[in-house]
């Protein structure tokens, strides 16, 4: 049997949202990320240090576009990108 793939066209690009950068209030940015990714404190303090880091993977731009909103009010660098088209598609 052939392998066969498909393109879904959806009106909605997924996005992925970056953290690069936690500023000076840590604490803040990590507070803002527990509540995005519904991670314990820790992790997320942990997860804010190491940038750059992938906080939301594959979400709606608008999610994305208000994720970044509330990193940049906490004090941090934030910043959406798309999700690039997948290998077997570029042909």
């Amino acid at each position: 049997m052939a392998d066969e793939y498909f393109l879904l066209v959806c009106d909605d690009v997924p996005c992925d949202v970056v953290l690069t950068d936690p500023g000076a209030r840590v604490l803040d940015v990590a507070q803002v990320v527990r509540r995005l990714t519904g991670l314990s404190l820790w992790r997320s303090k942990v997860l804010a240090t190491h940038v750059p880091a992938v906080i939301l993977d594959g979400v709606p731009e608008e999610d994305a576009e208000a994720a970044v909103v509330a990193l940049l009010a906490a004090g941090a660098q934030a910043e959406t990108r798309e999700q690039p088209e997948p290998d077997f598609l570029r042909s």
